[in-house]
C-alpha cells in the first residue's frame, strides 16, 4: 500500500504541488521572524511608572507570562492590570456619564468595598467619568457613629497608584477631583440616586440577596438611561448625567463572576497611602525584633484581632469566646509571641494577662512597639489610620487569628490567602480550618444572618 502511495504521487504534476509548498515555506519564515512577545513589565503599573513605553497589546486574553512571582498579598503589591484592561476593553462606553462613588463609611474592610462596588458597577455601565472617591470620617468619641465629615481619598489610599492604574489600563474614563470639574455639570448639578439590583427582576430573592443580575446590569441601566419616560434627556459631554449610589450598596457584586484574575487584583488599586506604609512597615520591624529577643530566632509570631469595641454588635462572638479561640490556637501552633490589634486597650491588658497565664505567650501592640517619634506620629493618626497600621503588621504574621463577621478580619484572611496560588487564588474555604495562614472564630451556620455574604462580595 504505501508503495503504491508513493507511485501515486511520483505522477503528480509539478504545478500541483509548487503552491502548497511555498505556502509552508512562507510559514516557517513567518514563525521564525515572529516578533518577540511583551515583557511582564508592560502589565504591570512599575513599568510605566518609570516611563517605559506601552503597546497597549490586546487584553481581551490574559498575557503569555505567569504573574506568581508578584506577592498580591503585600500591602505594597504592584498593581497588576491587564485583568482591569480587559474588562475596559469589553466595556460599552456612554459619553458624560459619570459615576460619584462617595458614599463610603465605616471600617477599612466596608470603605473598600463602597469604592469597588461602585466603580465595578461604574464600569459595566459604561461611565466616561469617575469622582475622585472620599471618605466619611468616623466620630472619635462615637465609634458607631460614621457619617462625619468628608475627607479626601488620600485620607487613606495611595492617590497617584490610584490614578495609574486608571491612566494606564483604563483611559476611557476621566478622573475629576470634584463634581465641579465636569464639562457642562453647571452651578447646580443634579445628582441621581440608585441602588443596582432594582435594575433587574427580583421575583423571589431574599431583600438582602446579592445581585443575581451583573451580567444584564450595562443594558438595563444604559436602557434606563436613555428612556425618555425617566425625564431625563441621554447623557453627552456637553449635558453628563451624574449617578450616586444610595448609601449601603455593598458586597453587592459577585466577585468570582469576574473570573480569578479580577478578583485576585482588583483590590489592588486601593493601596495604602505612603505614610501609613511606612509607620505600619516599621511597626512590622519592630515586632520581628521583640520577637527575636524573647528568643524567637526566626521573629516568628501570632497575629490577633480582638473585635470588642463600643461598636462590636450584639451577635457577634464576645470577648471570651474570641480569646478561648485565639489562645486555642496560639496553644495548637507554638507561638510564644503574638501581636494584638484592637481599638479597646483594656481588653488589650486583659487579653495579653490571660494568654500568659493560659499560653505563656507574651503579646504587644503598636503602642508597646513604636517610641519617640514614630509613637508621636501614630497617636496622630485618627482611629481608622491606626487600625491601618494593624493591619499592615497582621499581614506580615505567621498565622492571623480573627473574628467573623468583622469585615477587618475577612479582608484580613482573604488578603493573606492570595500566597496560596497568586494571580489563579481559588476562593478561600469558609467555615474551615482555612488555608493554613488564618482561622477566623465566629457562627458559620446562616449564610444571611452570619453576614457569610461578605466573602462572595469582597475584593482581597
Amino acid at each position: 500500500m504505501a508503495i503504491g502511495y508513493q507511485k501515486l504521487v511520483g505522477f503528480m504534476p509539478r504545478r500541483n504541488i509548487l503552491l502548497p509548498t511555498l505556502c509552508i515555506v512562507l510559514l516557517i519564515a513567518a514563525w521564525t521572524f515572529r516578533s518577540p512577545r511583551p515583557s511582564i513589565d508592560t502589565w504591570l503599573d512599575t513599568a510605566s511608572a518609570r516611563g517605559a513605553a506601552s503597546s497597549r497589546p490586546s487584553s481581551l486574553r490574559p498575557p503569555d507570562q505567569a504573574h506568581n512571582d508578584v506577592d498580591l498579598s503585600a500591602p505594597d503589591a504592584p498593581f497588576v492590570g491587564w485583568p482591569l484592561r480587559r474588562v475596559c476593553d469589553e466595556a460599552t462606553w456612554v459619553q458624560g456619564l459619570v459615576y460619584i462613588c462617595d458614599n463610603n463609611s465605616g471600617g477599612i474592610g466596608n470603605i473598600r468595598n463602597y469604592i469597588q462596588t461602585c466603580i465595578r458597577y461604574g464600569l459595566e455601565a459604561g461611565a466616561t467619568g469617575l469622582v475622585m472617591p472620599k471618605i466619611r470620617k468616623r466620630n472619635e468619641t462615637d465609634l458607631a457613629d460614621l457619617f462625619t465629615d468628608y475627607l479626601p481619598f488620600n485620607y487613606m489610599f495611595d492617590e497617584k497608584h490610584f490614578r495609574d492604574a486608571f491612566a494606564i489600563n483604563c483611559p476611557q474614563i476621566t478622573l475629576y477631583d470634584d463634581i465641579k470639574d465636569i464639562p457642562g455639570v453647571g452651578s447646580k448639578p443634579k445628582i441621581e440616586h440608585i441602588t443596582p439590583k432594582k435594575f433587574g427582576n427580583r421575583e423571589g430573592c431574599d431583600f438582602k440577596d446579592q445581585n443575581r443580575h451583573t451580567d444584564r446590569f450595562g443594558d438595563r441601566f444604559r436602557k434606563w438611561l436613555s428612556d425618555p419616560k425617566n425625564g431625563q434627556t441621554p447623557p453627552t459631554r456637553d449635558h453628563p448625567r451624574l449617578i450616586r449610589f444610595n448609601w449601603g450598596v455593598l458586597w453587592d457584586w459577585q466577585t468570582y463572576r469576574d473570573g480569578p484574575e479580577f478578583a485576585n487584583t482588583f483590590g489592588n488599586i486601593l493601596r495604602f497611602n505612603d505614610q501609613l506604609l511606612r509607620l505600619g512597615k516599621k511597626t512590622l520591624e519592630r515586632m520581628h525584633a521583640y520577637a527575636e529577643v524573647n528568643g524567637v530566632e526566626d521573629g516568628r509570631f501570632l497575629g490577633i484581632h480582638l473585635r470588642t469595641e463600643s461598636d462590636a454588635l450584639s451577635f457577634w462572638p464576645t470577648y471570651t469566646i474570641q480569646t478561648e479561640a485565639y489562645l486555642k490556637q496560639a496553644t495548637k501552633r507554638g507561638f510564644e509571641v503574638a501581636y494584638i490589634a484592637t481599638g479597646d486597650p483594656l481588653e488589650a491588658e486583659n487579653f495579653a494577662g490571660a494568654a500568659i497565664e493560659m499560653a505563656q505567650m507574651r503579646v504587644v501592640s503598636k503602642a508597646d512597639l513604636l517610641e519617640d517619634e514614630d509613637l508621636e506620629e501614630l497617636e496622630s493618626l485618627s482611629w481608622d489610620q491606626q487600625g491601618l497600621i494593624d493591619f499592615i503588621v497582621l499581614l506580615g504574621s505567621d498565622f492571623f487569628v480573627g473574628t467573623m463577621p468583622s469585615s477587618f478580619s475577612v479582608y484580613m484572611a482573604m488578603k493573606r490567602h492570595l500566597r496560596t496560588g497568586g494571580l489563579y487564588t481559588r476562593p478561600y474555604k469558609v467555615g474551615t480550618e482555612g488555608d493554613g495562614l488564618s482561622y477566623l472564630v465566629g457562627n458559620y451556620e446562616k449564610y444571611w444572618e452570619g453576614w457569610l455574604f461578605m466573602w462572595d462580595g469582597m475584593w482581597p
